[in-house]
């Protein structure tokens, strides 16, 4: 009976070890014919030894085939009609990478032998003309076998620190950028998966005040050929080969030489031993689209076994492409099949590499259905609901450039969301709006900003039942991968992209920034040198706003010490100094770094700043002051007019903890281009407590304060507030 359940069961994709070879499956429904190839010998002149594979039984074809150990080498070879006109594109002179491959070897070459279609030396011809016979098996990476069954080394998803959302700081970075210049990590582990477990970097993440590293995309990708053209590389790897395999380029030199068992190894290895710290890892995951590109780009996986099936056409003929990503090409979510991968990527990642979280890049496209985006697409459901995702943190970038391709606010619970209505209004709050003062031009009314403050519940608060999703589903931030870093949001107007070969057309135009008068860095004998100040005061706001705000905060890798890349806004390409994180801090670097630590710090110590529901505008407890009050600089609240009148650039945010917390924090925010007397907010007996202003360049200015006896001053007192400053008051 065992032996008979066995031979019935429905064949896993991808090559699995078995007591006696290995179990091989692949999706290729349009195929007539599926070989795998087993591979010797040199990678740029392979032996082949071909197996076929039967099939296709509901579009997959399998085979058990016997002697075949762990580290073998193995591609596919697919055959059917050379139709392009049809989106049949079947040339068996082409070796695919298997989409499950939980490990390749191998770099890509981009010459003519790697196109499906004839191409000349310059790598152009037509993508619905005939098909290319050379065969590209010393020109692709190879998949390579790995056991999963008894990995090494203690269980990383066993040891997860389970950071509730209310105390979640995320932390964004690239793995090789984050310690690549790191002076304190050896040599042989900077830029690498282990190097992201030294206790140096540990410690700086730690006390920063951070609880989870979220990592720039580690699925196995390469760069585009117009990047190779331009001795450039794809830095940020959004451009996915093999959604199982990791990024062997950021292993160590040991680990690659040991081959892809050893890579995966150091990865789960790493995943634990951040954990032992109590630091969660999140993976930001590109399942939208694949390093295929459009039509007349290269032939290495999906396209070779079924490009009518895996990606997403317009139905017409000759077959064209959709393309809501902006790369070419859309993996297509109306298919079970592309569903299926994405969530076994995601258990694997989960199960397997022990990982806490996903940030989905595009995400609005894995929700796509024939009419359009819907909450309740299979893929998000799926993934809402999977026992194997189940606690783990799910995060939508709610876009993608097709139409209607802007929800925000829109995904289903669980998912949180970056919020870019945050951004915008931070930026434009403390960066346009006085840069367009300076020059006598209105800016935006105060009430964008509080409401992103207080949570965003316009965005965040409707579903069934209302609110549920509370003020975590917001992903704050204000910097991220792309666009300028904060230190770069306060020196430049405009984009410096030259470096990236495109003539300075890449890269966003709606920045928000404000160069606050000069344009670009200033030295210490410049004319210009008092902006500096200003500059960091306008970092300071920056920062204290994003992780003082109601909501997730997501820290940018570098801007807690003000990193630059010197106007670069679109730093895809650049991997080297412009976008590798510096540990060699000037002193204001230093003081930056501090005040980082210390408004982190101030978040996790008062539970008024975490608020983990939706404010009201109620009292919490009879008779005591409502959970959330907004006040003028006259310590009057504020009424309709004043919500509505885009003069008033100055106010003050009460927040109250629910009990048993007796805790309130006055956030009082003078966006103003003068001082203002601010009358602070009166009802409670105790006094506020100065904990932080944004005038101070370090925090330890607080004796300062404490000096001229404005530390401690009671409710109802008058305060001036410096222009564009902010403060933090606390009833402790």
């Amino acid at each position: 009976m065992a032996e008979t359940t066995e031979r019935h069961r429905p064949p896993r994709l991808g090559v699995h070890v078995t007591g006696a070879g290995v179990d091989v499956a692949v999706l290729a429904p349009h195929a007539t014919a599926v070989e795998l190839c087993l591979l010797d010998g040199p990678l740029d002149a392979p032996t082949e030894r071909r197996v076929p594979l039967a099939g296709p039984r509901l579009g997959v074809w399998s085979a058990s085939v016997p002697g075949v150990r762990a580290g073998q080498r193995y591609g596919f070879r697919a055959h059917g009609a050379w139709e392009p006109g049809y989106g049949l594109r079947y040339n068996p002179a082409k070796l695919l990478v298997d989409p499950y491959a939980r490990g390749l070897v191998g770099e890509l070459g981009y010459g003519p032998e790697t196109y499906g279609h004839v191409v000349g030396d310059d790598l152009t011809g037509d993508p619905y003309g005939p098909a290319d016979g050379r065969d590209s098996a010393g020109h692709v990476p190879h998949g390579v076998v790995v056991d999963t069954r008894a990995l090494p080394g203690p269980d990383p998803a066993a040891n997860r620190p389970w950071t509730p959302w209310s105390r979640t700081v995320v932390y964004e970075a690239h793995t090789k950028g984050l310690t690549r210049l790191h002076p304190d990590v050896p040599e042989e582990l900077r830029g690498t998966y282990a190097g992201l477990a030294h206790p140096a970097v540990v410690d700086h993440l730690l006390g920063l005040g951070v609880t989870a590293l979220e990592l720039l995309p580690v699925h196995a990708f390469t760069s585009e050929p117009h990047l190779v053209a331009k001795g450039l590389t794809n830095y940020w790897g959004y451009s996915t080969l093999g959604f199982f395999a990791p990024h062997a380029a950021y292993a160590t030199a040991a680990a690659r030489a040991a081959g892809p068992a050893a890579v995966l190894d150091e990865v789960r290895a790493t995943v634990h031993a951040l954990h032992g710290a109590g630091l969660e890892v999140l993976l930001d995951v590109i399942y939208n689209h694949t390093c295929e590109g459009g039509l007349p780009g290269q032939h290495l996986s999906w396209r070779g076994l079924d490009n009518a099936y895996y990606y997403s056409h317009d139905g017409a003929v000759p077959a064209t492409l959709v393309d809501v990503t902006g790369t070419g090409n859309s993996l297509d979510f109306r298919r079970d099949g592309v569903v299926g991968m994405t969530l076994d990527s995601l258990r694997y990642w989960a199960d397997v590499v022990g990982v806490d979280g996903f940030r989905f890049d595009l995400a609005v496209t894995l929700g796509r259905s024939p009419e359009g985006f819907r909450p309740d697409h299979a893929t998000l459901v799926a993934a809402a609901t999977d026992p194997s995702l189940a606690g783990l943190k799910l995060v939508a970038e709610p876009w993608d450039v097709g139409p209607g391709g802007w929800r925000t606010g829109q995904f289903p619970a669980p998912f949180a969301e970056w919020n870019d209505r945050f951004r915008n209004a931070v930026r434009s709050f403390w960066l346009a709006d006085p840069g367009r003062a300076a020059h006598g031009l209105p800016g935006h009314r105060v009430r964008d900003l509080a409401t992103r403050l207080s949570g965003s519940v316009d965005l965040f608060g409707s579903g069934t039942p209302p609110l549920q999703r509370g003020p975590r589903a917001s992903v704050n931030y204000v910097t991220a991968h792309d666009g300028f870093t904060m230190a770069d949001l306060v020196a430049y107007d405009h984009k410096h992209n030259a470096a990236n070969g495109e003539q300075n057309r890449d890269g966003s135009d709606d920045n928000r920034s404000w160069n606050h008068g000069v344009e670009g860095p200033v030295q210490q004998d410049s004319p210009a040198v008092d902006v500096a100040p200003l500059r960091r005061r306008s970092v300071r706001n920056l920062f204290a706003t994003l992780v003082l705000a109601a909501g997730t905060p997501m820290v940018t890798a570098g801007d807690e010490t003000g990193r630059t890349q010197r106007g670069n806004n679109n730093a895809y390409c650049q991997d080297n100094e412009l976008s590798w994180v510096r540990w060699d801090l000037s002193p204001w670097r230093v003081d930056q770094l501090a005040t980082a630590r210390h408004l982190l710090l101030l978040r996790r110590e008062h539970a008024a700043l975490r608020t983990e529901t939706f404010y009201t505008g109620r009292p919490r407890v009879e008779g005591g002051p409502p959970d959330l009050g907004w006040y003028g600089a006259d310590g009057v609240a504020f009424d309709h007019a004043r919500w509505h009148d885009a003069s008033v650039r100055t106010f003050q945010m009460l927040r109250v903890a629910p009990p048993p917390d007796d805790d309130q924090v006055l956030l009082v925010v003078n966006g103003a281009l003068d001082a203002v007397e601010v009358t602070l907010v009166d009802g409670h007996p105790a006094p506020w407590t100065l904990a932080w202003d944004s005038v101070w360049e370090h925090p330890s200015e607080v004796s300062t304060a404490a000096i001229s006896g404005g530390l401690h001053l009671p409710g109802g007192s008058t305060t001036t507030v410096e222009p564009l400053s902010m403060r933090v008051y606390v009833r402790p």
